[in-house]
């Protein structure tokens, strides 16, 4: 059997959990607004501790690619492709999207983004959209961050690493941050 640890930290939580195949060894989630990058690495060594197993056991990472918070979902994807490189096991990412369409197949998967806004995958489409929440269709989002975390180990267990490219962000708008006023300090030589 696989034995996978996932994680994500996309919005405003830190989750993880360890699967033994299909089998929940063990999961937990903080909520929190900012801090996933100190506090994933403790939350991943407890939720190992929990499962009775080390890091060493794991055969496959499952990350959560988002979308979601640039920053977070930055953290969870560099430490996954740090652990499948240092552990020589592969990292697979799982987008939030794949999550809501294991969990309920057909329907229009949604993900809150920032200003009033969700990004939407519509049965059927390839590609998300853009949209206002209020002017949503019936939409089912993410699930709360432990079953997010299980989901992913378990769509992560599905998948031939060797199809696979590293986990990746994904991002479906530029980042918020603007770009310094002040010129670049000149270089001489």
């Amino acid at each position: 059997m696989a034995l996978i640890l996932a994680f994500d930290t996309s919005a405003g939580h830190c989750a993880a959990a360890v699967l033994d195949g299909d089998e929940v060894l063990a999961a937990q989630a903080e909520e929190m607004t900012r801090g996933q990058a100190e506090r994933l690495f403790p939350l991943l060594q407890a939720v190992l501790d929990k499962a009775g197993r080390p890091l060493s056991d794991m055969t496959r990472i499952g990350v959560g690619t988002g979308p979601g918070n640039f920053t977070g979902t930055r953290i969870a994807v560099a430490a996954a492709r740090g652990l499948s490189l240092s552990r020589d096991i592969p990292a697979i990412g799982v987008s939030t999207f794949e999550v809501i369409r294991l969990l309920w197949p057909g329907a229009a998967a949604a993900v809150p983004a920032p200003r009033g806004t969700l990004h939407l995958l519509r049965p059927g489409a390839s590609e998300p959209e853009a949209i206002a929440a209020d002017a949503a269709p019936e939409v089912k989002l993410p699930p709360p961050p432990v079953e997010l975390a299980i989901t992913i180990a378990r769509l992560a267990a599905r998948v031939d690493p060797a199809t696979c490219a590293p986990p990746a962000p994904l991002y479906l708008r530029p980042a918020d941050a603007a770009p310094p006023r002040d010129a670049p300090p000149e270089i001489v030589a």
